[in-house]
C-alpha cells in the first residue's frame, strides 16, 4: 500500500515537473501557458498526449517549407495599381486610414489597390450558384482553397464542374485542410486528379497525426478563376452551408466576389500556399501571365471601391491580423459593429473592446443563438457577460447559426474575410481578411447589419444572472481554457 502511495507521488511530482518544462520552455502569452499548464496538472499523462498533439508549435518542416515561399505576382499587382485610375472618389476612404493601410502593408505584400468592383453575398444559395456560373465560365485556370470541402450533394456538383472544366483545358487546382475537410478522401478527390486537375491537403494538415501536430489549420477561403473574379469570406464547400443540416438551421454567412487587383492577390496566396504544400518540384506554380494577367482597361472600372487583402498565419512571430484589427477598430468615432460565430478574444483585444465601448463609441457584437462547439460555446458566453458589464451590446442572431466574419467601422471602413474574433483565428489559423475603404460599401454592410438586428435578441444582464450556477461554472472553466481552444 505505501509502494503504491510512493508510486503516486512520484508520478504526481514527475508530471508536474514535466508540464512546468513543457509549457514555460517555449515563447508563447502568459494567458496560454496557464491554460495548457492546467490542463497538464489536472489530467496526469492524458494531458501529455492532448499537449503532443494541440499544444506543440508548428513543425519546422512545414515552417520551412512555407517560410521559404516567394512572392511571384506582386510585380503584376504594383503595374495594375499603377494603371488604375488616380482620380479622386468621393466615396474613398482610405486617405483618413493612412496609418491602418501603412500597418497591414508593412510587409510590403498587402497594397492598398483602388480598381475592385466587389458584391457582397449573404446567402448560401446565392452564393454557390453565382459561383457555379463563375466556374462555367473559366477559360484558363480555377485556383481553389477552403478550410472545408465535403464529400456531400453540393461538394460533389462542384468537384464534378471542376473535372469538367479541366477535361476541357482549364488548369485546376484544388488545396484543402485535411482536418476541415473529413469524409473527402484522397479516393474521392482521385476523380479531379484523373481528369487532369490538381489536388493537395494543405502542408500542415498533411501527417498531422504522424507528426503529432493537429492545431494548425488552413482556415481561409479563397477561389480565383482566370486572374480575374475571385471569392472570399466564411462559407466553405458543404451541404450544411445551404441549411441542410438540422443541427443548424438556416445558415448565416458573408462572402465577396471581386473583380479587379484585389484577385491578383489572393492568386498570389494561393499560389504561395500552394507551393507550400507540394510533394515534388514538379508540382510547383511558376509565374504564368494566364495566373497574373495584366489587366487592360475594360478590366479596371474606374470610381472603384479601395480594397487591401490581407493573411496571416502560426508562421509569423507578430500577431499581424489581431494588431491591424485593432487598429481598425480604434478608428471608430460613432459605431464599431461586429458579427462573430465564436467570441474568444485575448487580453489585447478584450481592452481594446473595452477602450472604444467606454469611449461612448456604440459596440454591438453578433454571436450565434446556437453552439456548433458546445466547449467553445460556453467560453464566448463568458466573454459575452463581461463585455456586457463593460457597456458592449452583445446580440444572439436567432434565424440559424451566424457563421459571418464582419467588421463594421462608423460609415467609412468595414471587413469580410475568413477571421473570427477568437485565439485561433489570430493566433493557430492560416487566414485572410478584406479591407474595404468606402463609403458605399459599408452603407450595404450596415444595412446587413442592422436585417440581423431584427432577427436578434439582445441580452441583458439579467439575462446572465437567470443562468444556473452549473452553467456559470462550464462558462468560468472553458474561459480558463480558451487560449488553447
Amino acid at each position: 500500500m505505501i509502494l503504491i502511495k510512493n508510486l503516486i507521488w512520484i508520478i504526481g511530482l514527475s508530471n508536474a515537473f514535466l508540464s512546468c518544462y513543457i509549457v514555460f520552455h517555449r515563447r508563447r502569452s502568459v494567458a496560454t501557458t496557464w491554460a495548457w499548464l492546467i490542463v497538464l496538472l489536472i489530467f496526469p499523462v492524458l494531458g501529455l498526449i492532448i499537449y503532443s498533439f494541440l499544444g506543440r508549435g508548428i513543425s519546422q518542416e512545414n515552417l520551412f517549407a512555407i517560410n521559404k515561399q516567394h512572392h511571384i505576382g506582386l510585380r503584376n499587382v504594383q503595374k495594375m495599381i499603377t494603371k488604375a485610375p488616380q482620380t479622386g472618389n468621393p466615396r474613398d476612404t482610405s486617405q483618413a486610414a493612412s496609418v491602418l493601410i501603412r500597418l497591414l502593408n508593412h510587409r510590403h505584400d498587402s497594397p492598398l489597390t483602388k480598381n475592385n468592383q466587389v458584391e457582397l453575398v449573404t446567402d448560401a444559395k446565392v452564393f454557390f450558384s453565382k459561383l457555379i456560373a463563375d466556374l462555367t465560365l473559366a477559360q484558363a485556370t480555377i485556383n481553389i482553397e477552403f478550410y472545408s470541402f465535403y464529400n456531400d450533394t453540393i461538394g460533389n456538383q462542384i468537384l464534378h464542374l471542376l473535372i469538367q472544366k479541366a477535361q476541357a483545358g482549364v488548369k485546376v487546382h484544388l488545396l484543402y485542410d485535411a482536418w476541415g475537410s473529413l469524409g473527402a478522401s484522397q479516393s474521392w478527390f482521385n476523380q479531379l486528379r484523373q481528369a487532369g486537375g490538381k489536388v493537395l491537403p494543405f502542408v500542415t494538415s498533411r501527417n498531422a497525426i504522424t507528426r503529432y501536430r493537429i492545431n494548425y489549420h488552413l482556415h481561409r477561403k479563397i477561389v480565383v478563376i482566370d486572374g480575374r473574379t475571385s471569392w472570399t469570406g466564411g462559407f466553405n464547400i458543404g451541404d450544411q452551408y445551404l441549411g441542410q443540416k438540422k443541427k443548424f438551421g438556416y445558415w448565416r454567412d458573408t462572402q465577396v466576389r471581386l473583380q479587379g487587383s484585389a484577385s491578383l492577390l489572393l492568386q498570389e496566396r494561393f499560389v504561395m500556399d500552394w507551393n507550400a504544400s507540394i510533394h515534388h518540384p514538379s508540382e510547383i506554380i511558376t509565374f504564368d501571365t494566364q495566373l497574373f494577367p495584366d489587366l487592360d482597361e475594360n478590366d479596371l472600372p474606374t470610381n472603384a471601391i479601395a480594397t487591401q487583402v490581407v493573411f496571416d498565419g502560426p508562421d509569423r512571430d507578430d500577431s499581424d491580423m489581431r494588431n491591424g484589427m485593432i487598429r481598425l477598430m480604434l478608428l471608430a468615432r460613432k459605431r464599431l459593429y461586429i458579427q462573430t460565430p465564436y467570441l474568444i478574444p485575448d487580453s489585447a483585444l478584450f481592452a481594446a473592446w473595452q477602450i472604444i465601448a467606454k469611449s461612448g463609441i456604440d459596440v454591438r457584437i453578433m454571436i450565434p443563438c446556437k453552439p456548433d462547439h458546445p466547449f467553445i460555446y460556453r467560453a464566448t458566453q463568458w466573454y459575452a457577460n463581461e463585455l456586457t458589464k463593460s457597456g458592449i451590446k452583445i446580440y444572439t442572431y436567432n434565424r440559424g447559426f451566424l457563421h459571418a466574419k464582419t467588421i463594421l467601422v462608423d460609415d467609412k471602413y468595414a471587413t469580410v474575410g475568413s477571421v473570427n474574433q477568437d485565439y485561433r483565428s489570430y493566433h493557430l489559423n492560416f487566414e485572410d481578411n478584406v479591407i474595404f475603404y468606402d463609403g458605399d460599401f459599408n452603407q450595404k454592410m450596415a444595412e446587413t447589419f442592422e436585417h440581423d438586428l431584427s432577427h436578434s435578441t439582445l441580452l441583458t444582464s439579467s439575462d446572465f444572472e437567470r443562468q444556473s450556477r452549473w452553467l456559470k461554472t462550464l462558462q468560468a472553466f472553458s474561459r480558463m481554457l480558451s487560449p488553447i481552444l
